[in-house]
């Protein structure tokens, strides 16, 4: 693996660990993608591997690592199990931003770092909605939270919904009942054993097949009031603030899936010397074209993704870091889709049936540039950077009902 960055002691620990982990996901991707199954035994070697609590701070009791190790782990268990690492990235893309932000009561960061440090509890994630659209980037809520009986009952239906069945608890969000803002929003826990929540399992889908990420649906169900964790009238200030984990911690995901089928692809033209030839077909110079674009492809989203960690922790969540995180996931959406494509491709027939690995590794890379924040998204995230725009002198991209309704 070459990085651009030196590696510490640690980091190179970090690294190794993932790779052993990886090594041992790879043995059972193929059948959790084609069966569609939880990947349990992968979740419990984090689990036992102390990944639950890998980037909450120490303060409250976690490993504290930053973005950059954080990258420099997914991208590596990605390499194994692309679906494993994309769907156990949902816990920490919850856990991150309610121990980190300042914008959560204290009281609520220790609750979090109670249940995954202390309890070894996962938890998954849910924003989308039906009616969502990551192409616009605002997120409606049906799903409404109210006041009842010292603790809140929520009714909604939520999609997208990562690991949800393997996962103790799933953080929504919510439409708080009374808020009067357009982006007024609630972060709950819903234990995975709630009267009223139900899964649709309708998770059959091009790739990422094992994340199972099905739809959950609420109907009056009751938490308790110390699982609201954070309630506003404007959730976009704390969508900002913690973009490093709520999406951006999934870009070195497919990151992994590209380096994933680089490698497969060299090693199956290694191993492929046709009859009557002296040479395996790495000597074709087609085949060299193309596996020399795949590696400067690689090398470049690389750069452009650890840059932007590398940012974040150096410099904190501020405009430079939140246009370099764009930048990274456009890349990086970019090169996996166009990668896993030309690995396929060199792979040949003997590639396409249903068990190869770069079959499989073509259809998870297919979701690279559809996976929140979507390609167009970036590119507009990127342009108002780099033309130093107002969102507010900007005409949004639809007609909306209210002036208030603002893409950003």
């Amino acid at each position: 693996m070459t990085v651009f960055f030196d590696l510490n002691d640690e980091q190179k620990q970090l690294l190794e660990r993932c790779q052993t982990m990886a090594a041992d996901f790879a043995s059972r991707a193929g059948d959790h993608d084609r069966n569609a199954t939880h990947p349990h035994e992968n979740y419990d070697r984090l689990r036992a591997e102390g990944f639950l609590s890998l980037n909450i701070s120490k303060e409250w009791g976690g490993t504290g690592v930053g973005l950059f190790d954080h990258t420099i782990a997914f991208e590596a268990l990605a390499q194994g199990c692309p679906a494993t690492a994309l769907a156990f990235n949902m816990h920490a893309s919850m856990v991150g931003p309610l121990t980190e932000s300042d914008f959560v009561p204290k009281d609520s960061k220790a609750y979090i770092a109670e249940l995954a440090v202390n309890q070894g509890k996962m938890i998954a994630g849910n924003f989308s909605e039906a009616s969502s659209t990551s192409l616009i980037g605002e997120r409606h809520l049906g799903t409404i939270a109210r006041q009842a009986d010292g603790g809140r009952r929520i009714t909604g239906r939520k999609m997208f919904a990562s690991m949800l069945q393997a996962a103790d608890y799933c953080a929504i969000l919510a439409h708080p009942e009374g808020a009067t803002g357009p982006r007024a929003g609630l972060f709950i826990l819903v234990p995975t054993a709630t009267e009223g929540r139900s899964v649709i399992e309708n998770w059959d889908v091009l790739g990422m097949r094992a994340t199972r990420s099905d739809s959950l649906v609420l109907e009056n169900c009751w938490v308790p009031e110390c699982n609201a964790l954070y309630e506003t009238e404007d959730i976009q200030p704390f969508r900002d603030d913690q973009a490093h984990w709520f999406w951006a911690s999934y870009t070195p995901v497919y990151l992994g899936v590209a380096v994933a089928a680089y490698e497969e692809v060299v090693k199956v033209l290694e191993g492929r010397q046709p009859p009557g030839y002296t040479q395996p077909l790495t000597y074709h110079p087609d085949t060299r074209r193309k596996v020399a674009q795949m590696a400067v492809d690689i090398e470049a989203a690389r750069l452009v993704t650890y840059n932007s960690a590398w940012l974040v922790d150096s410099q904190g969540p501020n405009r430079d870091s939140l246009a370099a995180l764009f930048r990274a996931k456009y890349i990086v959406g970019d090169v996996c889709s166009r990668i896993t494509r030309m690995a396929l491709e060199l792979g040949g027939a003997h590639a396409i049936f249903k068990g190869s690995r770069l079959e499989q590794l073509f259809r998870d890379g297919a979701l690279a540039p559809i996976m929140a924040p979507q390609a167009d998204f970036c590119l507009h995230n990127v342009a108002m950077h780099a033309l130093d725009l107002d969102a507010s002198d900007v005409l949004p991209p639809l007609k909306p009902n209210s002036t208030d309704v603002t893409a950003t």
